[in-house]
């Protein structure tokens, strides 16, 4: 008994000597961090710069970004160290709403996301107050759901019409483009939640986004593709940055310490992680020396190379150690570090109104001849043509998509706004989409099927006799045309920018038939990106472009065709009249064809020695003449110019002024509703700068603003300020900004192409900014511009 007591008191004396070695121990929060790193295992280092799934699940749920760890269909994790008071946090897509799972095993519950509009559809609405509003949205869904980053917003250049992944980006322009990541950055992070601005740089095409090399001058990196990222960086300090996949001159993104530490952190002085794209980069410790911090989504090859590449002594344990000073102080951040009791029940009820709200001020009015829109109150049935007025689209596929709980399509808007729509055309689109949809094949991908694409019906031409039915009965028609795109595959010229044969036929048969009745037909166009407009625009009496707006997106609709919002959007990209007037064409892949198994099996299985042109490396020969810079510099027509878009008022443009101090230029302009409808405008000033020995586009967009809601005969003056530097340009002889001395035009406008005030401004002596690094140097010539432009 005495030897029994002995044993027992030996036993407590080892553990409470192990609890107070515990508590002696350095938490993270409690202790500094370098003492909390001094006390990691290198074992332990390593495993938090790998993503959470170095042990996951399989490689195909990988891809897609699905987790079943914490937050189920969440994109990833990073690992903890319990010991140390480290915890997991776990982040998640995307740019249109929260991308996780709405069901779970053993589960009735459901945790369906708000579907927002696209990034493209906000950024046409030109107003940063709003997508800071659509931000602080879906950074609630974000934290009461239990994530902690949100893996967006994305503000990729727009440069050609053909990227798949557009739908995500905001603009070709990147003044715009930043401003707009900037107002969702700081919109999402309000709520106590991370951001992650993506892809860190240049991902403009989808076709072998995992190995294509983009060759790119210096002046177009720095004043076109890096532009926007830096102002997001600036303006809204993002907690991460994602790499992108592709390679700059020759390096992969997330193995360029040019490009995320000289450039990123030294010069815009970024605090933040970088994490790679899932999959992201194939050299691990040129990885951590470039300062790509976390690797995602985590794989067993990447801990064990950096691992042997310390204890071999080609990566120093310095660079291991700066990298995990930045993730554990993101991790400090984080909701689930400071133990946020998150409900999984976010105000999707009100949330949805924000959708509709911001839905609607971002759609574009194209076209309204003889004043077809509003519907009169005379409108009263509608007959809607076309399978995606029953089939509309909320938002584009990929990590881009959200599993939203419903989308109300156009029909259901039309109704719910009390509109009568013909039952024997509704019918008909119903059980045909039906039967399409049933004929389609099974993909055997899963979970994949869903992520790559989202099948869609083709359009079908109706019979004269039909159509001539629904006209005697119908006060007007509609036809939706829709187009959908994602990662990995890029879009095509025939069936996709150009309309189909069949969309064509319903278009003139319909407006035939109609107008024969004295009727109106209005196009609703439910894409995600460019299509072609200039073959038959002149047919329709009124075109309303949607794009893809949400779960709303049917009531979005309703609310302006029925006069309810005035239309207020204007386009964020140049609408060609043909798709091979766009400067990239010649440098784009867009007669590259393969579907999602064969690119995934080409990436796999990529051969390094085989350099196909805009596959293996895309030449940027338009250098910074991307989108109107490149129009209106050279004379090209459009179908429809950048900044364009009608309402339902007019307004008139007065009484600019300029006022100069030190550091900027302030422009102040009168606006006033000259029209008989409550109506917002935006206001775009353009900068026009002397001749140098440097190319300058004909016009730049510098600073943008929009009037609130004015009632007939309201007035309101706008200023917007322009800092002189931002009328530099980049000069990569000199490794500098500068502004040239001389005489600059002020251009305000309603679009790049109907300028409405002109000012002068003249900068008495050059301003030359301080000198950056000379990185990511290449020489590329401009052959295409200068045959062009002759």
């Amino acid at each position: 008994m005495k030897k029994y007591c002995l044993l027992l008191i030996f036993s407590a004396q080892l553990f409470l000597v192990s609890i107070s070695a515990q508590q002696k121990l350095p938490q993270l929060g409690k202790s500094s961090i370098d003492k909390v790193v001094r006390s990691m295992t290198l074992e332990e280092k390593v495993a938090l710069l790998i993503g959470g799934e170095m042990e996951g699940t399989n490689g195909s749920e990988n891809v897609v970004g699905y987790t079943r760890a914490l937050v189920p269909g969440a994109a990833g994790t990073t690992n903890s160290v319990a010991r140390l008071g480290i915890p997991s946090i776990v982040v998640a897509d995307g740019p249109a709403g929260l991308r996780i799972q709405p069901r779970r095993d053993n589960d009735s519950k459901t945790y369906y996301c708000t579907a927002f509009p696209i990034s493209t559809l906000l950024a046409s609405s030109w107003n940063v107050q709003l997508t800071d509003n659509v931000g602080k949205a879906i950074g609630n869904e974000l934290k009461e759901y239990g994530a902690d980053v949100l893996l967006a917003p994305a503000l990729n250049i727009q440069r050609n019409p053909l990227c798949g992944r557009n739908f995500e980006y905001y603009s070709e322009d990147p003044v715009l483009s930043g401003k707009m990541a900037a107002a969702m950055v700081k919109g999402v992070q309000s709520n106590g939640v991370g951001t992650s601005v993506k892809h860190f740089a240049l991902n403009n095409q989808e076709t072998n986004r995992m190995a294509n090399n983009v060759q790119v001058g210096q002046r177009a990196l720095r004043e076109i593709y890096l532009k926007g990222f830096e102002i997001a960086v600036k303006e809204a300090q993002p907690w991460t940055v994602m790499s992108s996949f592709n390679h700059i001159n020759g390096v992969y993104t997330s193995e360029s310490y040019d490009l995320l530490t000289t450039i990123l952190r030294e010069e815009w002085g970024f605090k933040g992680i970088v994490m790679t794209d899932w999959f992201g980069g194939t050299d691990y410790t040129a990885q951590m020396r470039a300062g790509n911090d976390l690797l995602m989504p985590g794989r067993k090859n990447q801990y064990d190379a950096i691992i042997n590449a310390v204890r071999q002594g080609s990566l120093s344990e310095a660079v291991i150690d700066t990298n995990v000073k930045r993730i554990l102080n993101l991790v400090m951040l984080s909701p689930r570090f400071h133990k946020y009791q998150y409900s999984d029940a976010p105000d999707l009820k009100n949330h949805a109104l924000i959708a509709r709200q911001s839905a609607a001020e971002g759609m574009i009015l194209l076209k309204n001849q003889n004043q077809a829109l509003p519907f009169s109150t005379s409108v009263k049935k509608i007959a809607a043509f076309g399978t995606t007025s029953y089939d509309f689209i909320a938002g584009g596929t990929g990590s881009g998509d959200v599993n939203e709980a419903y989308t109300v399509s156009l029909a259901e808007g039309l109704s719910n706004k009390g509109y009568i729509t013909d039952p024997e055309v509704s019918s008909f689109y119903t059980k045909y989409i039906k039967e399409e949809k049933e004929k389609m094949p099974k993909d055997t991908l899963n979970p994949l099927a869903s992520f790559f694409n989202h099948p869609r019906v083709g359009e079908c031409v109706q019979s004269s006799a039909f159509i001539k039915k629904a006209a005697a009965q119908a006060d007007a028609a509609i036809i939706t045309l829709g187009r959908n795109s994602g990662e990995f595959v890029d879009r095509g010229i025939p069936d996709d920018f150009k309309l189909t044969t069949e969309e064509m036929s319903l278009i003139a048969n319909v407006c035939n038939v109609f107008h024969a009745e004295n009727k109106k037909v209005i196009v609703i166009l439910n894409v995600g990106g460019v299509v072609e407009t200039a073959m038959w625009k002149e047919l329709p009496d009124a075109i309303l472009l949607a794009w893809q707006a949400g779960q709303e997106g049917g009531n979005a609709v309703a609310d302006i065709l029925s006069g309810a919002v005035n239309p207020s959007g204007k386009l964020p990209m140049t609408f060609p009249v043909n798709y091979m007037d766009v400067a990239s064409s010649a440098n784009f892949p867009y007669d590259y064809k393969a579907d999602a198994k064969t690119i995934l099996s080409s990436i796999s299985n990529h051969e390094k020695d085989l350099q196909v042109r805009n596959v293996d490396y895309t030449t940027y020969q338009e250098d910074i003449f991307v989108g109107y810079r490149y129009f209106d510099t050279f004379g090209k027509k459009v179908s429809y110019p950048f900044g364009y878009g009608l309402s339902y008022t007019t307004f008139n443009y007065d009484n600019a002024m300029v006022k100069e101090t030190r550091e900027s230029f302030e422009v102040s302009v009168t606006v006033k509703n000259t029209g008989t409808a409550t109506g917002k405008e935006v206001v775009q000033l353009y900068v026009a700068a002397p001749a140098s020995k440097l190319v300058k586009p004909a016009k730049e967009l510098k600073a943008f603003a929009k009037t609130e809601l004015l009632t007939p005969g309201q007035t309101q003056t706008l200023t917007m300020r322009i800092a002189k530097k931002e009328l530099a340009s980049f000069d990569p002889d000199q490794l500098t900004w500068i502004a040239d001395a001389g005489t600059y035009d002020i251009l305000i406008g309603s679009s790049s192409g109907d300028i409405k005030q002109r000012l002068q401004v003249t900068l008495p002596q050059t301003i030359s900014g301080e000198k950056v690094h000379d990185v990511l140097k290449h020489k590329v010539l401009f052959s295409v511009l200068t045959s062009q432009k002759q």
